[in-house]
């Protein structure tokens, strides 16, 4: 996230969050639910306008922006309330793979130097700023085809966590 860090616009950004290790952790519908609860919350209440989104197995891209120029602040934000919460689910929930999940967060944790006993998401995004219509609809077009391309979907449409799906549980802005 560095590079947000510099960032002073209310350009729009495309951005990806990884999970630590490429963990598959979004293949369960709670982890999802609460990403986009989480984005929903941003979107109402800390001024984010998100523009494009798809939720994959072990990563998110957003198409997202910020009038005020805060996108870093609201985006370390999400982060850190999200990876608190889904490890919470991780506990609570009937999760299978709970030992193994927790295992591998821990893994990652002990390889920082930050004071955590486990670490979900990847401490750097990779954000590019979309500063032409032109590169706006090929990163949307590369997220809405992401499913499609990994071969989850035949349409991109019929992908629930994105915003291709005119049925999407996430409201997008209009950009």
């Amino acid at each position: 996230m560095s590079e947000l860090r510099k960032a002073s616009t209310d350009r729009p950004y495309f951005i990806t969050l990884t999970v630590v290790g490429w963990i598959d952790i979004f293949t369960r519908d709670v982890y999802c639910r609460q990403i986009i609860e989480s984005l929903d919350y941003c979107r109402k209440n800390k001024g984010l306008k998100i523009y494009a989104y798809c939720i994959m197995s072990s990563h998110i891209h957003l198409i997202i922006s910020h009038d005020e120029s805060k996108l870093p602040s609201v985006l370390r934000d999400f982060k850190s309330f999200t990876a608190k919460r889904i490890l919470e689910l991780v506990n609570d929930v009937q999760e299978s793979r709970r030992e193994w999940l927790l295992y591998l967060f821990r893994y990652f944790a002990n390889n920082k130097k930050q004071n955590s006993e486990h670490v979900f998401w990847q401490k750097t995004s990779y954000s590019i700023e979309l500063i032409t219509p032109l590169v706006f609809d090929q990163k949307l077009d590369y997220i809405h085809h992401n499913p499609v391309k990994a071969m989850v979907v035949s349409e991109a449409t019929s992908y629930v966590y994105s915003s291709a799906n005119p049925d999407s549980p996430l409201i997008v802005d209009e950009s």
